[in-house]
Order: structure tokens, then C-alpha cells, then sequence
């Protein structure tokens, strides 16, 4: 394999509704947060991670192609191109070549021609413009929702708690990068790469998306990019 070409997709990611990616937290606390979310251990700001980003686009591709229903929910491996159609093998291949595949499938990636990871998502942290608007006007990076069910019957609220996210309107500098490898031209990967980050924005990411959170939009610095992405219609003659 060789590699012929190396495409920087870069942007902004906008927040539409409270998001949040949460972090965990070892330590109890009074009056603390139940569910914080990730942030820079440095700066204590809000990031997003590539990892969520990539697991998200990933899992929608999988979803829209048919094949999470063959996986049982688990990430597509070499091994479930086993008892596909052609088609389905054909589709299962590109979301490979692209994500790619674990270590363990080492052999399999040599034999069915699946080759390295192709894309590579990088953590997004605040857009520099923004968060200097959001220091000089006071604006805070963070916000938090208390949330509480509802007992049906006697209509009281109970279990309060309290999450952490993102408020919306804020920020993030995007930045994907694709290889492409001398064989790939019939796969298109670029064109697939596009498609989930479209089904991202008919979405949610991160946590809570049933309850409206995680709502966002992407724009782009490169007018090509931009048109492509535009004119997808995921769901065009379906259905």
C-alpha cells in the first residue's frame, strides 16, 4: 500500500443545545456535582474528545449501513465480514478501512486488504475566538441542570440531580484527518467520512441526546468541503 495523499478537514463545532461528555468523579463531595464532564487538566476548560466524536460517526455509519443489527451493537470487526452479501461486504469495508480494525485482527487486515486506520479525529478544544469573547464578556464555560423524575401518579418531582455540560452557542475548533492509500479511489471514503459527519448533525453526541441534549452543527473553512457536505441527503430514496 501507498500512501498518495493526506486531507485536512478543519471547522468550527457549534453547540445547538446543552452538551455533555462526561468525565466521571472518584470523589464524593457535598453539595458537588453529580456528573461533571470532561475538561483539560490544565486549563480545568471544556474539550471535546476525538475519541467521542469518531465513536459516534462510527456507530451512526454502522446503524445506517444495516451491519450494527449482524454486530449486535459491538464496533464492526474483520471477523463479521463472514456471512455477508456483497454488497454488505462492500459497505463493511469501507467503514474498515476507514475506522479501522483492532490489533488482535492483524492477520485479517493483510488478508481482506483493509490496511491503516484511515481517519484520525483530534480532541476539539474551545475556538480561540470565542472563548476570548466568552473571558471579556464573563460568559461561563460550563453550566449545570438540575434534572428530577416525576412520579406520575402523585405528580411530585424526586431523585434530583445535577449535570454538567456545555451551554449552547459555545465554540470548538474541528480538525479530522484522512489518508488516502493508492488503492482507495473506488472506495470513496472521503464522500463516507462526509455522510457520518452529516448523520452527526442529525443527531446528538454525547450524553442524554433522548432528552435534547448534544444538538450540533459543523461548519467548515474549505468552500470544496463545505458544498460536499451540503448537498448530502443521507436518507434520499429510502424508505
Amino acid at each position: 500500500m501507498q500512501l498518495i495523499n493526506i486531507t485536512e478537514i478543519t471547522g468550527t463545532l457549534i453547540v445547538k443545545t446543552g452538551l455533555r461528555i462526561g468525565a466521571g468523579d472518584t470523589e464524593m463531595r457535598i453539595g458537588g456535582l453529580d456528573n461533571p464532564i470532561i475538561k483539560h487538566p490544565h486549563t480545568l476548560e471544556p474539550y471535546i474528545p476525538g475519541s467521542s466524536l469518531k465513536g459516534k460517526v462510527r456507530s451512526l455509519l454502522e446503524m445506517k449501513s444495516g451491519l450494527m443489527g449482524k454486530t449486535k451493537g459491538e464496533p464492526l470487526k474483520i471477523r463479521d465480514l463472514q456471512g455477508l452479501s456483497e454488497p454488505q461486504k462492500t459497505e463493511a469495508k469501507r467503514i474498515l478501512k476507514l475506522f479501522g480494525a483492532g490489533g488482535a485482527e492483524a492477520e485479517q487486515i493483510a488478508t481482506q486488504d483493509i490496511g491503516p486506520t484511515r481517519v484520525a479525529f483530534a480532541d476539539c478544544p474551545l475556538e480561540e475566538a470565542w472563548r476570548q469573547k466568552a473571558l471579556e464578556e464573563g460568559l461561563p464555560f460550563t453550566e449545570v441542570k438540575s434534572e428530577n423524575a416525576i412520579n406520575r401518579i402523585e405528580g411530585v418531582a424526586q431523585h434530583p440531580r445535577f449535570m454538567e455540560r456545555i451551554p449552547a452557542g459555545a465554540r470548538f475548533a474541528f480538525r479530522v484527518t484522512l489518508k488516502t492509500m493508492a488503492e482507495d479511489e473506488k472506495d470513496n471514503l472521503e464522500n463516507l467520512l462526509l455522510l457520518g459527519l452529516k448523520l452527526l448533525t442529525l443527531d446528538a453526541l454525547g450524553g442524554c441526546g433522548s432528552r435534547g441534549y448534544g444538538r450540533i452543527s459543523l461548519e467548515f473553512h474549505d468552500p470544496e468541503i463545505k458544498a460536499k457536505f451540503d448537498a448530502i441527503t443521507p436518507f434520499a430514496g429510502e424508505g
